[in-house]
């Protein structure tokens, strides 16, 4: 340690301090980026899977059905065991829903689109979150409400504002009725994921259910939540063998496949980065260790010559990498830490919302990632660093006194 100490003291003013700086901000700026672009995959999947579910909910209970059409077959409520469904671990969540599609005219425009009814177990928290202006309808209250919550986009494609009142039509499958019901919007909601602004519009399910011609208890299916979007197909293996036979599940991952194998393929992506950026950066540690090595070559011959092992010369260059590396780690994680953190909470770098669903680049800050890139780091140079301690060994005192 002493002796590393004076030869990094040493090595400031020499030829080797340039070089030394040099791998320290080649580390420092490999392992911001490769944080930055943990963070920033992380944060994007993070994000567009809680869109995704907060439409539909991570996993759909319905009536089995080779149709599969949008409008889906009644389910009776009573057949299901509810309670046990919300009783399954990993479980946040369950609540009821009708899909119904429809057509919304106005005096100048017209556009498709599908309704969902919802009722007084409908979770709310992911449209509040993203309420763009109005109120949450009140679906509730003991009367059926005309209370809607629409979209800004298909606000602005119809030009409709709050307490604009509008019809929307819809036909009964059953006979071929043409049946139209005149609503208010109260909210209007925006997410940047146009494929649900275009066509989602929420209304109390009350209404579906009587222009269907069904019961009270009787729904399209069940949305479930869980808390662990990673342990969604575990959960939904378990409920799938507690409903009846003639009932199906089907997870959201099924239901918009791609979506998630668009972000599934952003991971091949970050893993090449990932493994070029360390490359790199033990190039550059491997050269500033070869320069340090070539630079103290008579150093090393003096001191094989008064009986230093060669062990004892590789501990002292190994001492001088773990500076440098602890050196570009530490302010590698300053840089890549401060900089996602400033994105997070002022949003500086903008996205194109209908390319990517979200206008700001998202950032998901996770302990254990960052613990993870910052301990593959230090091992994977670490082991490279032996190629130019090896090096040491291989030189001849004689050779190196003399060497110049």
């Amino acid at each position: 340690m002493f002796v590393a100490g004076r030869i990094i003291r040493a090595g400031k003013g020499s030829f080797s301090g340039p070089i030394i700086l040099i791998s320290i901000i080649s580390l420092v700026l490999g392992l911001s980026v490769m944080i930055l672009s943990v963070v920033v995959l992380t944060g994007f999947k993070k994000e567009i899977s809680e869109k995704v579910s907060g439409f539909t909910g991570h996993i759909h209970i319905t009536k089995y059905d080779m149709s599969r059409s949008l409008e889906l077959p009644p389910i009776i409520l009573d057949s299901l065991d509810i309670d046990g469904i919300k009783a399954v671990k990993g479980v946040r969540h369950v609540q009821e829903f009708i899909s119904k599609a429809a057509i919304l005219r106005t005096d100048d425009e017209i556009h498709g689109l599908m309704v969902k009814g919802v009722n007084a177990h409908f979770d709310t928290s992911f449209y509040h979150q993203n309420l763009w202006k109005g109120r949450m309808p009140f679906f509730n209250a003991p009367e059926k409400t005309n209370e809607i919550l629409l979209s800004k986009t298909i606000a602005n494609l119809l030009k409709l504002d709050l307490n604009d009142r509008l019809k929307i039509y819809f036909v009964n499958n059953e006979t071929g009725q043409i049946k139209g019901r005149r609503w208010e919007i109260v909210g209007i909601y925006h997410t940047s994921v146009e494929e649900f602004d275009k066509q989602l519009l929420i209304a109390d399910i009350r209404h579906l259910q009587k222009i269907n011609h069904w019961e009270n208890n009787q729904v399209s299916g069940l949305e479930i939540f869980v808390e662990d979007f990673s342990e969604m197909e575990q959960v939904e293996a378990e409920i799938y063998e507690d409903i009846p036979y003639d009932f199906s599940t089907e997870n959201v991952k099924e239901r918009y496949p791609q979506i998630f194998d668009w972000l599934q393929l952003q991971d091949m992506n970050v893993i090449v980065i990932l493994v070029l950026i360390i490359l790199v950066a033990t190039v550059s540690m491997i050269s500033t260790l070869l320069v340090l090595i070539l630079e103290r070559t008579q150093m090393i011959g003096v001191m094989k010559a008064l009986g230093a092992r060669t062990s004892l010369m590789r501990r002292i260059f190994l001492v001088q990498a773990v500076y440098i590396i602890g050196l570009g780690l530490f302010f590698g994680n300053m840089l890549g830490i401060g900089l996602a953190l400033l994105q997070k909470y002022f949003g500086f770098l903008k996205l194109d919302a209908g390319t990517y669903y979200m206008s700001v680049v998202p950032i998901n800050l996770d302990f254990w990632p960052i613990l993870i890139i910052n301990l593959a780091t230090l091992f994977l140079v670490m082991i490279f660093m032996l190629v130019p301690v090896w090096v040491v060994s291989r030189i001849s005192p004689v050779k190196a006194i003399r060497f110049d």
